[in-house]
C-alpha cells in the first residue's frame, strides 16, 4: 500500500447531489481547509441554472438563517451560500426549482481551489481509526465523514443482459453496473434506438417521465398498483394524468368542479395513504431532456398499461420456445380480444396475472436501497428498516465524526407534522447542505438549530409535460381517516387537492400551473383555522392570496 496522502479535515463520500452540495459548502466555510471528495464517477453532479436574486433569503428574518456570535459568523448567512453557490431558483419559502449537470471534476476544482477530488470508489471504513480506504490502494485521514453514496436501483433480476435498473442520469446514458458487463457499455439510449417494443416495471417518479418520454416503440408499463403514479397521486390525479399519456390530442376546456368530501366517502374513489414512509427515487430533475428516447417506429405514444401485476417470471426466447408458451400481441384496441403475438422476442416477461408479453428488454423502475454496503464491514452502524443509516437532527450517524445526507441515510428524529423524508433530489440537495452546516457547528463548538427545509415537505418537478407540486402530507400520510379533501380539476389543464384536518390545510397536490403554491405552502406553515373559507379555498373566480395578504 502507498503511503498515505494529506488528510482531510472534511472527507465526503459520493459526487450525486447531496455530496458534492456538501463539499460546496464546506468549502465555503472553511477556504483555508482541505476538503476531499471522494467518487468513483469520473463526472459529479452540479446543481446550476441561478435564475433570480435571493438577497431577501439573506435577511436576518429569515427563518433558515441563524445568528450565533461574531466568532460564527461563517454560519450567519449560511442558507444565503447554500441557495448562491448551488444556483438555485426559489420557488417560495421551501419551495425550489435547479437543474442538475454532470460536470467533469476538474470543474468542481476550478471553483474550489480547497476541494480535491479523488477519483476511487470506497474499499473500506475504518471508523475507529478515523480514515477511508479506497479502491486504488490509497488511505485518507478524516476529522468529520459525511456519506453521501446515495442510493442503487432494485433491479427485477439480476445478472439478466435483458433487464435494465434505470438509477440517474449514469445509469440512464449507460446502465447498471451488471447491463454493463453483460452488454458492453451499451448506452441505454442506443438500445432504445433499435427497438420496437420495451416493457417498463415500476411505478414510481422514474417509471412515469420515461413512459411519457420514450417514443417511436410499443411500452407495456406494469404496475402494482390499480393506478399510475402511487408514490405521488391518489386515483383522481392518476385519471388526470393519464388522459394526457394516452393522447396528446388537445382536449376541450370542462368547466371548473370543486368538490370537498370525506375518507369515508371516496374508499371506492381515492386511496388514503395511512403510513408516513413513501419512499421515491432521486433523480435528477428533466434527467431524460439529454436523451434520445426514442425507437424504431415513427408513431409517438403507443402506450398500455398492466395494472395490479407483477413480473412472475423473465424468459430468454430460446427457453421460451422450448416451453411453447404463447406470448400476447400488443393490445391495440381495448374493445377488441388480444391476440397472439406471432413476433419472436429476445425476452418474454410473465406477469402475476397470467400474461404474458415479449420485448427487446425490460427496464426496472421498481425503486432504490440505500448504498450502504462499503461502509459496514467492522463498523457497527445503526440501520433503520429500510437499509438507510440512521441519522439524528444534526445528520449524525450512531458512530463519531461521521454523518449522512440524501438516499443513504434514514431520519430518525421527530419529523415536522408536515413533513416526510422521500428519497429525491430536493431532499439530496437539503440534506447535502444541512450535513455540512452541522459539521461546520461541530467544529466551531456552536449549537444549531433545525433548517427550516425540514418543517415542510416540499416538491416541483414536471410529470407528463404539467408541473406538479407537491406539499405537506399531500396524500394524507399518518393523518388516519379523520381528513377531508377539496378538489379542483379543468380537465388537460389543471388539478387541485388540498387535504384538510380539523379546518386546517395540511398538505395540497397541485398539476398545471395553479400559481397557488405560495399561498398553499403558507396557510400549511401557519395552520390557520380555515374552517370559515370552505370552498371558497379553491374557487377559480376568487383571488384567494386577496384573503391573506
Amino acid at each position: 500500500m502507498e503511503a498515505a496522502r494529506p488528510s482531510g479535515t472534511f472527507v465526503v463520500v459520493g459526487g450525486g447531489i447531496a455530496g458534492v452540495t456538501c463539499a460546496e459548502q464546506l468549502a465555503i466555510n472553511f477556504p483555508a481547509e482541505d476538503i476531499l471528495l471522494v467518487t468513483a464517477s469520473p463526472v459529479i453532479k452540479a446543481v446550476t441554472n441561478f435564475k433570480q436574486d435571493l438577497a431577501s433569503l439573506c435577511s436576518p428574518g429569515y427563518p433558515g438563517t441563524h445568528s450565533i456570535d461574531q466568532a460564527g459568523l461563517k454560519l450567519k448567512r449560511f442558507t444565503c451560500l447554500c441557495f448562491l453557490s448551488a444556483g438555485i431558483k426559489a420557488v417560495s419559502k421551501v419551495l425550489e426549482e435547479f437543474d442538475v449537470e454532470e460536470q467533469p471534476s476538474t470543474m468542481l476544482e476550478n471553483r474550489f481551489p480547497n476541494i480535491k477530488v479523488i477519483g476511487s470508489g470506497v474499499k473500506q471504513l475504518k471508523s475507529e481509526e478515523h480514515s477511508i480506504l479506497t479502491e486504488d490502494g490509497r488511505e485518507y485521514g478524516y476529522k468529520k465523514l459525511c456519506l453521501c453514496a446515495g442510493a442503487k436501483p432494485k433491479l427485477i433480476c439480476e445478472g439478466n443482459p435483458y433487464v435494465l435498473g434505470i438509477r440517474d442520469t449514469d445509469s440512464a446514458q449507460a446502465t447498471d453496473s451488471a447491463f454493463l458487463k453483460a452488454c458492453e457499455n451499451l448506452e441505454f439510449q442506443k438500445k432504445l434506438t433499435k427497438a420496437r417494443r420495451i416493457m417498463i416495471v415500476g411505478n414510481g417518479g422514474i417509471a412515469l417521465e420515461l413512459v411519457y418520454e420514450i417514443e417511436g416503440c410499443e411500452v407495456i408499463w406494469a404496475i402494482k398498483d390499480k393506478a399510475i403514479g402511487n408514490t405521488f397521486f391518489d386515483a383522481g390525479a392518476a385519471e388526470f394524468l393519464t388522459s394526457k399519456l394516452m393522447s396528446e390530442k388537445s382536449e376541450a376546456k370542462t368547466a371548473h368542479k370543486r368538490t370537498i368530501y370525506t375518507v369515508e366517502e371516496a374508499k371506492k374513489d381515492t386511496r388514503t395513504k395511512s403510513e408516513a414512509n413513501y419512499v421515491g427515487s432521486a433523480l435528477g430533475p428533466d434527467w431524460h431532456g439529454g436523451l434520445a428516447l426514442k425507437g424504431t417506429k415513427e408513431f409517438s405514444h403507443s402506450i398500455h398499461i398492466e395494472d395490479r401485476c407483477e413480473v412472475k417470471k423473465i424468459y430468454l426466447q430460446e427457453e421460451f420456445k422450448i416451453m411453447k408458451k404463447k406470448s400476447l400481441a400488443f393490445p391495440k384496441d381495448h374493445h377488441k380480444s388480444v391476440t397472439v403475438d406471432t413476433e419472436l422476442w429476445p425476452v418474454y416477461v410473465e406477469l402475476t396475472n397470467g400474461k404474458i408479453y415479449g420485448c427487446d428488454f425490460l427496464v426496472s423502475a421498481t425503486g432504490v436501497t440505500p448504498n450502504i454496503h462499503p461502509f459496514l464491514r467492522g463498523n457497527n452502524f445503526d440501520l433503520e428498516e429500510d437499509g438507510g443509516l440512521r441519522v439524528d437532527e444534526q445528520m449524525r450517524t450512531s458512530l463519531p465524526d461521521i454523518y449522512a445526507a440524501g438516499d443513504i441515510c434514514t431520519a430518525c428524529w421527530q419529523p415536522s407534522p408536515v413533513w416526510q423524508q422521500m428519497r429525491l433530489w430536493t431532499q439530496a440537495r437539503q440534506m447535502g447542505c444541512y450535513a455540512a452546516k452541522c459539521m461546520t457547528a461541530a467544529s466551531m463548538g456552536h449549537p444549531i438549530d433545525m433548517d427550516f427545509s425540514f418543517e415542510l415537505f416540499a416538491h416541483v418537478t414536471k410529470f407528463f409535460n404539467y408541473k406538479v407540486v407537491l406539499l405537506g402530507k399531500y396524500n394524507a400520510q399518518g393523518l388516519g381517516s379523520d381528513h377531508e379533501l377539496m378538489l379542483r380539476c379543468t380537465r388537460g389543464q389543471e388539478y387541485v387537492k388540498v387535504v384538510m384536518q380539523n379546518g386546517r390545510m395540511m398538505g395540497a397536490v397541485l398539476i398545471g400551473e395553479t400559481d397557488l403554491e405560495e399561498t398553499f405552502e403558507n396557510l400549511i406553515l401557519n395552520q390557520m383555522d380555515l374552517s370559515s373559507y370552505g370552498e371558497d379555498l379553491l374557487d377559480p373566480n376568487i383571488d384567494i392570496e386577496d384573503y391573506f395578504d
